[in-house]
């Protein structure tokens, strides 16, 4: 048996990625906008639809709600952080293993104009979960079905 070295061992999670983005692309157009500085994993994000608004749950444990920085710029939202690892190290400690680091990345998503009420977004995090609240303008949202009178 010979040991066989894998010169790409994340290939198969980068072909992974891309097709999940190019198959399951929907009204947030995902783009080249998000990426790890740090070339770790990016925080995981679900988006919820319903009538009234778009639901971003971003997974996020171990940061504060001021780590992130939120923007909306020509339909663009963007979510970004920055944390650095504390580099404070006390005269009777030594470290046997160090694996805490810099963290980074940024997420963005395409809000189209004409269906997202940009000046009602809301972002709330807690129990490590960020959730931004995007709520859809009146026309957007779907209308129930309305009895025509025949006459």
């Amino acid at each position: 048996m010979a040991l066989i070295r894998n010169n790409f061992p994340s290939l198969p999670t980068t072909f992974s990625r891309f097709f999940d983005d190019v198959f399951t692309r929907d009204v947030f157009d995902w783009g080249n906008g998000n990426f790890s500085q740090t070339n770790t994993t990016l925080p995981a994000v679900n988006i919820v639809e319903n009538n009234n608004e778009f639901l971003v749950e971003m997974a996020a444990p171990g940061m504060n709600k001021k780590d992130f920085r939120i923007e909306l710029e020509n339909e663009m939202l963007k979510i970004s952080s920055e944390k650095e690892m504390k580099n404070e190290v006390k005269d009777d400690e030594r470290y046997t293993r160090r694996e805490f680091s810099y963290q980074a990345f940024t997420r963005s998503f395409h809000l189209p104009k004409t269906v997202v009420d940009e000046a009602k977004i809301q972002a709330r995090y807690e129990d490590g979960v960020l959730r931004i609240m995007i709520p859809k303008k009146e026309e957007a949202k779907v209308l129930p079905p309305r009895k025509i009178e025949v006459k």
